[in-house]
């Protein structure tokens, strides 16, 4: 009973110990939640007034319908970053399948060839892309910007280490029904492995979505331009009124937040459902 008793005080400690540390890292997202809301006077007030005593609403209103389209703005990373999430994710998970489970001669050797490009630097390949995207007729569109991200050797790395725990038996079995690779791999592969999709799906879609270097380089039209684009340009255009740069700031980051959340559930049922039951 004693001990008992001193695991459960024990657990007690540590959950509170967790929130407080949780609590300590929510806490900026709070204060510019707080800022967002407040007159331009209260921003910076102290002792800090967490709650504001008087709503200002408004923000919203003049950084959604002010001089930034922020709608159009939102239209276009929301087109970019689903895009582009859903055209990495088939072409790393298809690459992972073949990179695990399809035999063939030179492989690993390829697949080695594959991840040393992951060593090179991103910026050091600017220049090559930019004269390429010219010569293509990619530049200053979003195809151009949702195919330079699609085709990631960190998924594909990421996703073959998942594929490769999946015994070879499974898809011994399914070959012997006459099943191809690509049944297999949509339904045998695939069910089994979504935990792993989905928590590359949700990194794909949030380094997409805070993606500044590729839209700045790639895109020149303003009409086209992301919404990492315009909280730029809106800081610069708003000066030194924070409240406004903290409710653009919010607006910025709140799918992030949602498709966290959405993205958070779907890994959760697939950890309780991808399992083969005996």
């Amino acid at each position: 009973m004693n001990r008992l008793r001193r695991l459960n005080t024990k657990k007690v400690i540590i959950t509170i110990i967790m929130f407080a540390i949780g609590l300590l890292f929510l806490m900026p997202f709070i204060w510019m939640l707080s800022a967002s809301l407040k007159a331009e006077t209260n921003v910076f007030s102290y002792p800090i007034e967490w709650i504001p005593s008087d709503w200002k609403w408004d923000n919203y209103r003049r950084v959604w319908f002010g001089e930034q389209p922020f709608i159009l703005y939102y239209w276009n990373s929301i087109k970019v970053t689903v895009l582009t999430t859903l055209l990495s994710v088939t072409v790393s998970a298809l690459a992972a399948y073949g990179f695990s489970k399809i035999h063939f001669k030179g492989r690993d050797a390829l697949f080695l060839i594959v991840l040393a490009t992951f060593l090179i630097p991103a910026q050091a390949i600017l220049v090559p892309q930019f004269m390429m995207y010219r010569v293509l007729n990619l530049f200053d569109t979003h195809l151009g910007l949702i195919l330079l991200n699609s085709f990631s050797v960190l998924g594909t790395f990421l996703l073959r280490q998942f594929f490769s725990s999946i015994q070879d038996d499974y898809i011994d079995a399914a070959k012997m029904d006459g099943a191809s690779h690509f049944t297999i791999f949509y339904k045998v592969v695939v069910p089994m492995m979504i935990p792993a999709i989905s928590t590359y799906a949700i990194l794909r879609f949030i380094w997409t979505w805070n993606d500044y270097q590729g839209p700045l380089i790639f895109l020149r039209s303003d009409d086209l331009s992301t919404i990492q684009l315009a909280i730029e340009r809106f800081s610069t255009s708003s000066g030194e009124l924070y409240s406004l740069i903290m409710a653009g700031s919010v607006s910025a980051i709140l799918p992030l937040i949602i498709i966290f959340i959405i993205g958070q559930k779907y890994v959760i049922e697939g950890i309780a459902r991808g399992g083969v039951k005996g």
